[in-house]
């Protein structure tokens, strides 16, 4: 049987909110986007504090990867975004259909067509003997 999710304060707002059931036991955070940012701030913070990451993005090698990074992508954070109205998809052709000669045949051969062709005392006749009007 599953538990009832009890409600929490945000260590941010200070306000009730209800866990997300997937992650009850370690959400502090309410989904209000202040209170994420806090929740990111925070999180960052506890990782940079371990010793094992204090250096984490220094040292010669780190700074070579940013300057090749920067050497391939010149004017990158200057650049406008692209005009992107562009849709995902191309638009859907028409598909013409093929003109078929013999398209009467296979028209005048259908179910509900032969159906109606019957009388309808026959029709009323089986549905007293079966008990189905269809």
């Amino acid at each position: 049987m599953a538990q009832r999710i009890k409600r929490r304060k945000c260590k941010h707002c200070k306000r009730l909110f209800l866990p997300d059931p997937r992650n009850a036991n370690r959400q502090k955070y309410c989904l209000k986007p202040e209170c994420r940012k806090a929740s990111k701030a925070s999180s960052q913070k506890r990782w940079l504090q371990k010793p094992e990451n204090q250096d984490y993005f220094r040292g010669p090698d780190n700074v070579e990867r940013v300057q090749l990074w920067r050497k391939a992508h010149p004017g990158y954070w200057r650049q406008k975004q692209k005009n992107t109205s562009c849709t995902l998809q191309d638009p859907l052709n028409q598909q013409l259909t093929e003109n078929n000669d013999n398209r009467d045949d296979f028209m005048s051969h259908a179910l509900q067509d032969s159906l109606t062709l019957q009388p309808a005392v026959l029709i009323g006749l089986i549905a007293q003997l079966t008990g189905y009007a269809l």
